[in-house]
């Protein structure tokens, strides 16, 4: 089968899975925005990669901008037509689209069906959920205009697919009710590239590059958006001040990150990195001695934050700032695999970040028990079965 899995946002396990489809003898295209600016998987083929497996970046002939609305849909109309053609021209079978703006999702969904092929909408994220949550207040009140516009739009492109894959059985009460109790619809969570993210010692080359070896080293990785607090890092660093050993990395990109960044520039101990290329990503893990992730309290109910996955395979304690309900916490929790607290206990974030950097005990035993837990889940012939099952229900 020729398939076509298109990833606006490049990250590193949906790479994985049209590697693992075309190692079982699909002809897989990988379709990704080559203009984004956040983290990536590993975006070039390599010499061991299948003979069926191929990628392809979309580019647009604008900058694009996430800050600025009115920019930012204009980029993701332009995206879409950009990514459609191409998707068109490889002549798939089947589509499978994830974390793409819905302009741009809504043109890749036309040109499968003019393609007759299924198309798949991979739910990372609901944007309609975020866009009420973060435009719905304002703008006099044409905000839930703008807001309700997108609900319609989504629902309409959910309804419309042959296929929607879920990453959080959570993710089902916002689905329209035509398609919730449907067979159209599974859920398959997301993982992280096992295979490419090694264990790695503590003292390696990026860390001594990046003054990192030699301290303990509290470590932010992944985009800071709109949905992440960035101040709680900047708390952190504060809290850190007086313990002249200790480095807070934040390796990163978007609105969140370059606020933090303009914000704290007396904060010493804070070391401001670009996303780092997926061949270096293990030693950036490595480096740390907890890693770091938060979550705003309203972005709790349409993402999961995708970085913990990471993390857990890298043999590190987790610092964890997110919603109880939410999906990563439960994980990190479950396989007991660092602290967790809530998104807005500023306190209790310094408080746990304090105790991970007294008790190495701790520290060791949530770096092994999060690793084990990815080993036990993260197996990609058994996950890309699964999709390959649900691929089968719909054409």
């Amino acid at each position: 089968m020729r398939i076509a899995v298109h990833d606006y946002a490049g990250h590193p396990f949906e790479f994985d899975l049209s590697r693992a489809l075309a190692a079982r003898g699909h002809t897989v295209r990988h379709f990704w925005f080559g203009g984004d600016q956040g983290p990536k998987g590993d975006t070039e083929r390599r010499p061991e990669d299948p003979a069926g497996f191929s990628v392809v970046p979309v580019q647009i002939s604008m900058a694009y901008s996430k800050d600025r609305f009115l920019r930012r849909v204009l980029g993701d109309v332009l995206y879409g037509r950009a990514a459609a053609r191409m998707i068109a021209a490889f002549e798939p079978d089947l589509v499978i689209s994830a974390n793409t703006p819905l302009e741009a999702q809504g043109a890749i969904q036309a040109a499968a069906r003019a393609r007759r092929a299924p198309f798949v909408f991979w739910l990372q994220d609901y944007y309609s959920v975020a866009i009420r949550r973060l435009l719905g207040h304002r703008w006099r009140g044409a905000g839930k205009v703008v807001a309700a516009r997108y609900e319609r739009m989504e629902a309409s492109l959910l309804r419309r697919s042959e296929g929607v894959v879920l990453i959080s059985d959570d993710f089902r009460r916002y689905l329209p009710s035509s398609v919730a109790g449907s067979d159209r619809v599974c859920t398959i969570p997301n993982w992280a590239p096992l295979s490419a993210l090694p264990l790695r010692p503590k003292d390696n080359a990026w860390a001594r590059r990046h003054g990192f070896a030699g301290h303990f080293a509290f470590l932010y990785t992944g985009t800071l958006a709109l949905k992440h607090n960035p101040a709680l890092l900047a708390g952190l660093a504060a809290r850190m001040a007086t313990d002249r050993a200790v480095k807070v990395g934040v390796v990163s990109s978007g609105v969140g990150f370059e606020r933090l960044r303009a914000a704290a520039p007396s904060l010493d101990n804070m070391a401001f990195l670009p996303p780092q290329p997926m061949p270096d990503f293990p030693d950036v893990l490595a480096s740390a001695d907890v890693l770091v992730a938060v979550l705003e309290e309203d972005a709790g109910e349409f993402s999961v934050p995708s970085k913990v996955l990471s993390y857990l395979c890298a043999g590190r304690p987790i610092l964890l700032a997110a919603p109880r309900g939410n999906l990563a916490t439960r994980i990190v929790e479950e396989a007991g695999a660092g602290l967790c607290v809530a998104p807005g206990d500023a306190a209790g974030f310094e408080a746990a970040a304090v105790r991970l950097r007294e008790d190495a005990a701790l520290r060791q035993r949530c770096g092994a028990a999060g690793r084990a837990y990815a080993e036990a889940h993260f197996d990609i012939g058994r996950i890309v079965q699964r999709f390959e099952s649900f691929f089968a229900t719909i054409n």
